[in-house]
């Protein structure tokens, strides 16, 4: 102590107290981590848009008096990373994406961190409240893209409380007077009470004569099967059919790479595929697909071409998992095209848990482009490619798919592991194949982009930058 200076009892004992205090409670006494300051920002961002009243979360978590009967759940949910639904791998393949929901590692630990310091509210006056959707939206539109510009309604279908499955196909006319190239689609429930009863709509094209281009001639044909003639016929008439989107339970959108799109025109249709499957109460509903055009004279050059790249290298008859166990398939497809792949949409039913989809060279390199190691049927996530990091591969490449199965009690999503699951088109049956985009180059086209981004995987970092990498 400085000479003559007094230090009082109370004074003493309370400096002791702060300065022994341990590294973590030191740092939250100097940052105390509230819901309305820090916590209710990340959930606006990421969370809010399921987690609100009439939405399709469990819960709403607008509030603090929402969230907080939830905190150790959310908490769990954040640290384990099945919420918000990104499931995708960040450590191997493509890593940068135009629609990514997850949370950052600083988002999480923020969480985390107000959970263990007891979930406090806060501030009333530091929440800033966000309009919650008193309907349904587009979630392009929630993300910056403004509304679509041309929204097509299905007839809708009304499903008992109790029924098997149900395939509603009924056609629609695509309302246009003149070509146009479409950049963007989102495929939705009609109704917030048919989010209950929708588990797939697929909007199939049907094609004016005048636009036959749209017909994918770039994989059909040359899947590589054990199998025979059959399987591959059946692969390729599925890959040839045009489509505008697939959509699946907690799906976005597809936005196109840009400068590619798929052109409509006057006449033409849209044949819908819709899963529908009872929910315990009769309900009326279907789906709509919004469009986003691009503006007129600013047509695209390329073609975008939704293709399933299969995980059943024998054909669906061989998909046999028997009860109580873990499985695995594969698939390949050969890519007669130079090709751009712009996301990855792996697809299961309940069985279904992890997804890898790898590039084979000509030369015998391989690849891993994407890989998904905790697939929730509940979350058909579409991971989009940013333009950059989208990946390019010569012809001649094979895309290998490997698809594992869970059919033990341990998968909470499994309605009977004691049962035999084979494919088909039921909820309860299995399928594995990955939706994926794609755009095929010309040769000069393909050099001209291995030039600026590079060959394969490089997230978007220059070859000159990324030789030293692919030399190792």
């Amino acid at each position: 102590m400085m000479p003559g200076s007094k230090l009082h009892l109370g004074t003493a004992l309370a400096v002791g107290a702060f300065l022994t205090l341990p590294g973590a409670a030191f740092a939250q006494q100097a940052k105390q981590v509230t819901f309305t300051k820090d916590v209710s920002p990340i959930l606006q961002a990421k969370c809010q848009s399921c987690h609100e009243p009439g939405s399709i979360g469990p819960m709403s978590l607008v509030t603090y008096q929402d969230a907080r009967p939830w905190a150790r759940s959310i908490k769990q949910r954040v640290e384990s990373r099945q919420m918000p639904p990104w499931h995708i791998d960040r450590s191997v393949g493509v890593t940068k994406f135009k629609n990514d929901m997850s949370l950052t590692d600083e988002q999480v630990a923020t969480i985390v961190a107000w959970v263990d310091g007891g979930a406090l509210e806060g501030n009333p006056a530091d929440f800033k409240a966000k309009p919650v959707a008193k309907d349904l939206f587009w979630m392009g539109e929630r993300d910056g893209y403004g509304p679509p510009d041309l929204v097509i309604k299905a007839p809708e279908y009304t499903m008992p409380a109790v029924s098997q499955d149900q395939w509603w196909r009924p056609v629609s006319d695509i309302p246009v007077t003149e070509p146009r190239w479409v950049r963007m689609v989102e495929i939705r429930p009609t109704n917030l009470q048919s989010r209950k009863i929708l588990h797939h709509s697929i909007a199939y094209h049907i094609l004016s004569p005048e636009n036959a281009a749209a017909v994918n001639t770039g994989i059909g044909g040359r899947q590589v099967s054990v199998s025979g003639s059959a399987a591959q016929a059946a692969a390729d008439l599925v890959n040839r059919r045009p489509q505008l989107m697939e959509w699946a339970i907690g799906k976005g959108y597809d936005r196109y790479l840009e400068g590619t799109g798929k052109m409509i025109m006057p006449g033409e249709k849209i044949s819908w595929d819709q899963h529908i499957h009872a929910a315990g109460e009769a309900i009326t509903g279907g789906s709509e697909i919004g469009l986003w055009l691009y503006p007129k004279g600013q047509e695209p050059k390329k073609r975008s071409y939704l293709v399933a790249f299969t995980g059943l290298k024998n054909g669906t008859a061989a998909l046999d998992i028997p009860p109580n166990s873990v499985a695995a398939t594969e698939g390949f497809t050969v890519l007669r095209e130079n090709t751009i792949i712009t996301n990855f949409q792996p697809h299961f039913h309940l069985r279904g848990k992890a997804m890898q989809v790898e590039a084979i060279f000509p030369d015998g390199r391989t690849q891993v482009v994407s890989y998904v190691k905790d697939f929730n049927f509940n979350w058909m996530t579409n991971y989009i490619y940013a333009d950059d990091a989208a990946p390019v591969f010569p012809k001649g490449t094979i895309i290998h798919v490997s698809a594992y199965y869970d059919n033990t009690k341990a998968n909470k999503s499994n309605p009977d592991p004691d049962q035999w699951v084979g494919y088909g088109d039921r909820t309860v049956d299995e399928m594995a194949h990955a939706w994926m985009n794609v755009v095929y180059l010309t040769d000069e086209e393909y050099k001209e982009r291995v030039a600026k981004f590079g060959e394969g995987v490089t997230n978007g970092v220059k070859p000159q930058a990324n030789t030293q990498q692919q030399q190792q």
